[in-house]
């Protein structure tokens, strides 16, 4: 039987109060501030004025990283919790926030966001694989839409369809993962996700080919794909290889069907054009041969 899945968080309601934090790397302020503006107007928006602070490729120094998010993940006012940018710098902050109390509440990011995400599942929490702030004032309203009903909506959310079949068949089970190089930095490590009977999520951006297959065979010598029930693959952006007579895709297929688990490709979530969001724990059941992921349980109570 497929694992249990996570426990939903509180729905929101327009006008709630909500936190913004760049846990990971300093941000673009004219992007930040064209995401910004579709949350701000829906929700009371709350943020602290270091969040503007850069370290090197840091928004601001992990003692002030970590000091912003533990705040809004302990606050019982603040019901979800938005990431201004991934980049890197979250995986910096997990071994200080393993004590930390987290009233339930949606966080919601990708990327390098993944690193939160998991430790969240691990602690039994819902979250939201979706857009930074960054990427969400250049992504087209409907996006924004399926966002606000994820946080609102107490219903499953809609299902997803991809575009390609690597491996037919049928699986079931909790929804895991997300970004390729984040995931496999976790592994081995107390902050990786639960992969036992789950269906794994895959989406990467800048990766040449044989750095996929590297990233993706550390997954396999690491028995993740002993362990999981199906893969679902998301966008590979700017992934391929300058004049090479093969593909990102092509490479992804073989490594697919070598798993031998049901697996599609081409859903619309990461780096891409598209990045609609998911929520991560919730049982989800993908039927590759149909290319299409349903989800069976609501991310909000």
């Amino acid at each position: 039987m497929p694992e249990a899945s996570c426990r939903p968080y509180p729905a929101l309601r327009p006008g709630d109060r909500v936190a913004v934090v760049a846990p990971s790397g300093p941000f673009d302020r004219a992007a930040f501030d064209a995401g910004l503006a579709p949350v701000s107007n829906r929700y009371h928006v709350e943020l602290d004025p270091g969040i503007l602070a850069r370290r090197r490729y840091l928004a601001g120094e992990d003692a002030r990283r970590l000091g912003e998010l533990i705040a809004a993940l302990a606050d019982p006012q603040i019901k979800a919790v938005f990431c201004a940018r991934g980049g890197y710098g979250a995986m910096r902050l997990l071994p200080h926030l393993e004590s930390t109390p987290i009233t339930p509440k949606a966080l919601v990011g990708f990327s390098d966001i993944v690193a939160l995400h998991a430790l969240l599942g691990r602690a039994g929490h819902v979250s939201i694989h979706g857009p930074v702030l960054t990427q969400l004032g250049a992504l087209c309203t409907a996006t924004h839409e399926r966002l606000f009903a994820l946080l609102e909506s107490s219903r499953p959310a809609q299902t997803l369809y991809g575009g390609a079949t690597f491996v037919g068949g049928t699986a079931e089970g909790p929804l895991v993962g997300g970004n390729l190089a984040t995931l496999t930095a976790l592994l081995g490590t107390p902050y990786a996700p639960c992969f036992d009977q789950a269906v794994l999520l895959l989406e990467e951006v800048g990766e040449r080919p044989y750095r996929l297959d590297r990233m993706w065979t550390h997954l396999a010598l690491a028995g993740v794909f002993r362990r999981i029930h199906g893969i679902v693959l998301g966008s590979f952006t700017r992934c391929e290889e300058r004049d090479a007579d093969f593909t990102s895709t092509d490479v992804l297929r073989d490594l697919a069907i070598a798993t031998g688990l049901p697996c599609a490709a081409g859903f619309p979530i990461g780096h891409g054009e598209f990045n609609e969001p998911v929520p991560l724990g919730v049982r989800v059941r993908l039927d590759a041969s149909e290319r299409s992921l349903t989800f069976l349980d609501s991310a909000a109570r």
